[in-house]
């Protein structure tokens, strides 16, 4: 009943406080004795903690890939929104820009565009949509700030996740110290007994 009251009590304090993105946090270990009361606590409490870094590490890890998608997307939204701007800036202009535009990796092909208020976009899963000018823009001025906030905010719950982690492994081996500390206080009484015992025998 006592390890039951522990899971109880663990469960409680894991499910507050959390960070803004509802990442709980750690609980934090000052006095083993709140967590374990005899040694057959132990070994149920350590599997507790485990469970909860694993689950912090996976988090950390589906984080990870995130960042490093919004990092590869950052850049391509910035660029289709500088292109946008720029023919903006040229619509009223009669003369066509001439550029060059890629057909593969390594081909390239000239071309002649004429002033226009209308461009295609990538949605993403090969749909593509014409939008007028302005709210291109207001589009992918929108998207870039979205991906900016996100990614700063995948980086604060890494910087949580590594605080939440490191915190359970001071937990853990805080259990596992009181644990041998037990074992051997356990040893010593051993001995003890077994002294006491010895000499009683030679008395008689």
């Amino acid at each position: 009943m006592a390890t039951k009251g522990k899971e109880v009590e663990t469960a409680g304090r894991d499910a507050t406080p959390a960070n803004p993105r509802g990442i709980p946090q750690a609980p934090f270990v000052d006095k083993v004795e709140d967590y374990v009361t005899s040694r057959a606590d132990v070994e149920p409490t350590l599997r507790r903690f485990q469970e909860l870094i694993a689950k912090y590490q996976f988090m950390e890890q589906n984080l990870q890939r995130r960042v490093v998608g919004l990092k590869d997307k950052m850049p391509d939204i910035q660029k289709t929104l500088d292109t946008v701007r720029f023919l903006q800036m040229r619509k009223d202009e009669s003369d066509p820009i001439e550029t060059t535009f890629e057909l593969n990796e390594t081909l390239y092909a000239q071309a002649k565009i004429p002033p226009t208020d209308e461009v295609y976009i990538w949605l993403g899963a090969n749909v593509m949509l014409s939008y007028p000018i302005e709210e291109a823009e207001q589009l992918l001025d929108s998207k870039l700030k979205a991906a900016t906030q996100s990614l700063q905010n995948c980086e604060e719950d890494l910087d949580f996740l590594r605080e939440q982690i490191t915190t359970m492994e001071v937990a853990v081996a805080r259990v596992y110290n009181w644990d041998v500390v037990q074992k051997r206080k356990e040893k010593e009484e051993e001995e003890k007994t077994k002294g006491k015992k010895s000499e009683t025998a030679s008395d008689g």
